[in-house]
Formats: structure tokens, C-alpha cells, sequence
């Protein structure tokens, strides 16, 4: 089947027992909310946006709950003035311990997307009105959408892709506000179309980052490396969620794999708590070669190991999101989850810190200390117990850990 003949199927999401944020409208979203449990007889469903990838193509690593969107068979427009569920800004922000409000001014960060979103400046124009973020548009500069060649002739219209923009558009907006976002459409969701995106977006003066919130199976660098191999700038990837196995291009030598967690908050003094996602992706590359950061910490693998670091990815404690595109009938606020949502959040915080010009993928490594470290949960079972199951340092699922402000990146 072909890739953009997307499957939508319906399944019961990872630790459906975990509750859910409800944040309230534009004023009162900006301080974090306590979750609300769901009722036991309530199944939380979600699906994917975009259908497992062939050979050569990537698969988007966008979730969306199905139990809290819009739909068109109830609302023949989307409603922007709802009141969205699931994590916003500020509690993002305050998960993460980030300077957003100081930092990133005069940093552009990059998302690399497959096909075209036609309401990407319009959706995200909503989300940061919803939640008092300064406008960011082609007219004032802020926003830029592009295709892979840098012209604006953009590719054909894909509803699940555009679910996937207009997550990482968000992300990008919660985490870093005073940021520049550079939104790159490839023809095609093939791994050469993608690298050519991400080439396009690196040649772009101001990308301080990029996120590739897709994958597919592990491949070797030989084949796709030259994409991802942009010296200066950090480049982020999701690593799956679909448990263990390698994906690329998080198995890359040259990204920071970004794997998930479960986002909670906690009467604790970090004021939140994170356990490994049942769904992160975690591996043990069959090709790519091992970061030299990464010797010391046990990693059990050889080769390039996954993940590096980590961020909410879970759909059980997931993000709101605005997309006006409709997709199989879901159309408006709705709530993501998937290493789709990671990426783009890591990217952000490498654009927050500032310090691209002079580190690389080791960097998290060298200052772990700098993260919150997850110490249990699991994605599963594994040859080599520390690539699924989470511990002190690093392990599979997620990685070094969270980040806890600034300074491991």
C-alpha cells in the first residue's frame, strides 16, 4: 500500500491508566494543571497519523488521541476558541525548567516534514493566541514554510503529514516562543527526499537545529548520513513508538536520538515525575558507529545505541495541539503523543541553550548531570536488559534522561 494511503486504525493506548491534563482556556493554561483521572470504563484510543514505511521511506511518529478531538461528523468547522486538553506551554516550560521567556531570540529552528500542511501558518497562528505566545508569521518574519528545493511550488496535500507539522510547529511555539520556525516540506516522505529537505533547512541562514520527527528501519550512514552530517547545528530525531528496534534516522551517528517518557505531575520538589514510555523507540544499530560520548555509560551496544536523550511522548499524558487540516474526520484541538512530540522539544532546547555553533551530539554526555534522570519503566523485553527496561543512567527508552533546564545541551 502506498505510503500516503494512511492507516487509521483505532488501538488502545500505551498505560491508558495514566491521566490526563485539562488545561483551561488562554488565561488560565499558563500555570500548570493538575491531571483529572479519567473514568475506568473510558478506554483512551489513539491512532497514528501516518502508515508503517517501506524500505527506503520514513513513517511520521505522530499519535493522536481519538477520544478527545473534534470531529466533523459532530462540527462542520474546527473551533478555535475551544478549550484544548492536554499539556501546554507552561507546563511544558515548567516540566523541563526551561528560560523560555528569555531565551532564543534570534535562533531559527527547523522542522522537516513530508508533503504539504496547507493550514500550517493559519493552525499556528491559533495555538499561540490560545496561550498568549507572541505571533509568529511570514509577515513578521518569524514564520517561513518552503519546499525541499526552497521555493514555495509545495508538494501534494497529506492530512496525516499535516497532523505531524502542525505537532512540531506547536512544540516548537511551547518551548521556545522567541524562536524563528523554518518549516521544510519534502516531495515525498523517501528517505532522499527528507535528506534533501534537511539539507535545504541546514543551507538556511539562523537554523540553529533541526527535528526529523519520522523514521524508519535501521539503515546504514553510508546510504543517508551526508543528510544528517550538519556540523553546527544540532540535529534531533525521533526514535520510534514502537518499542525496541533501531529506527532511523535516530540510529544515525550524527543526530541526537529523542526517545519518550510518561509526563506526570507530582507533589515532589521538581513538581513533576517521568517514567519510560511503553512505546519509545530504544536499539542497537546494526551499521552505524558508537558515540564516543556515549563509552562510559554501559550502553551494551557496540554500535550506535538509542536514545540520547528524552521528553514526553506518551499520549496518555499528551500535548495539545491545533490542526485545521482535516484527517479522517478529526479536525481542530486534539491531543498528541509519540517521539513526534520529543523531537521537536529537544531541538527547541538545544536552540534555548545556544550552543550549537561549538558542540555536538556528544554534548548530553558530558553534562548529564544537567538532566532528570528516569529510572523506571519499560518498553518492553530485550537481549541486553538496559536497551527496554529504564535505570540510573543511561538506558534505551530514554536515554540520559530529561531535560532539567538548559544545560546538557
Amino acid at each position: 500500500m502506498h505510503l500516503r494511503a494512511r492507516l487509521f486504525g483505532i488501538g488502545v493506548a500505551a498505560l491508558a491508566g495514566i491521566p490526563l491534563a485539562v488545561l483551561g482556556p488562554a488565561g488560565a493554561s499558563q500555570a500548570a494543571v493538575s491531571p483529572a483521572a479519567a473514568p475506568a470504563s473510558h478506554a483512551q484510543k489513539t491512532a497514528h497519523s501516518c502508515a508503517t514505511s517501506k524500505p527506503g521511506f520514513a513513517s511520521c511518529k505522530a499519535i493522536v488521541r481519538t477520544d478527545l478531538v473534534q470531529s466533523q461528523a459532530t462540527s462542520n468547522a474546527a473551533k478555535p476558541n475551544a478549550t484544548p486538553s492536554g499539556f501546554g506551554p507552561s507546563s511544558l516550560q515548567s516540566a523541563y525548567n526551561l528560560p523560555s521567556s528569555t531565551a532564543g531570540a534570534g535562533r531559527t529552528v527547523a522542522i522537516v516534514d513530508a508533503y504539504d500542511d496547507p493550514t500550517a501558518e493559519a493552525d499556528l497562528a491559533v495555538y499561540r493566541a490560545q496561550f498568549g505566545l507572541p505571533a509568529c508569521t511570514t509577515a513578521n518574519g518569524c514564520f517561513k514554510k518552503v519546499s525541499q528545493t526552497g521555493g514555495t511550488s509545495y508538494p501534494k496535500k497529506d492530512g496525516g503529514w499535516a497532523q505531524e507539522i502542525s505537532l512540531d510547529l506547536d512544540m516548537v511555539s511551547a518551548i521556545c516562543p522567541n524562536c524563528h520556525i523554518l518549516l521544510v516540506e519534502a516531495k515525498t516522505s523517501s528517505f532522499a527526499n527528507l535528506g534533501a529537505a534537511v539539507n535545504q533547512a541546514a543551507s538556511t541562514a539562523g537554523v540553529v537545529a533541526i527535528s526529523n520527527s519520522y523514521g524508519g528501519s535501521d539503515a546504514s550512514d553510508a546510504s543517508y548520513g551526508s543528510y544528517y552530517n550538519h556540523p553546527g547545528i544540532a540535529v534531533t530525531a525521533s526514535s520510534g513508538d514502537s518499542g525496541y528496534g533501531a529506527s532511523y534516522p535516530a540510529s544515525s551517528h550524527y543526530v541526537t536520538a529523542v526517545g519518550g517518557t510518561t509526563l506526570s505531575t507530582a507533589s515532589n520538589s521538581r513538581g513533576w515525575s517521568e517514567t519510560a514510555w511503553s512505546g519509545a523507540g530504544s536499539g542497537c544499530s546494526a551499521y552505524n558507529t558508537a558515540l564516543s560520548g556515549a563509552a562510559s555509560f554501559g550502553t551494551g551496544c557496540a554500535n550506535r545505541a538509542e536514545a540520547d536523550v528524552s521528553a514526553v511522548a506518551n499520549p496518555s499524558t499528551g500535548v495539545a495541539v491545533y490542526d485545521s487540516t482535516a484527517y479522517q474526520g478529526y479536525v481542530g484541538w486534539m491531543v498528541f503523543g509519540g517521539t513526534s512530540v520529543s523531537s521537536p522539544v529537544i531541538a527547541s532546547v538545544y536552540a534555548l541553550a545556544g550552543n550549537t555553533a561549538s558542540i555536538d551530539n556528544n554534548y548530553p554526555y558530558t553534562h548529564s548531570t544537567s538532566l532528570n534522570d528516569v529510572t523506571s519503566g519499560s518498553n518492553g523485553s530485550c537481549p541486553t536488559s538496559q536497551w527496554c527496561t529504564a535505570r540510573a543512567g543511561w538506558d534505551g527508552p530514554t536515554g540520559l534522561g530529561t531535560p532539567n533546564g538548559i544545560g546538557a545541551f
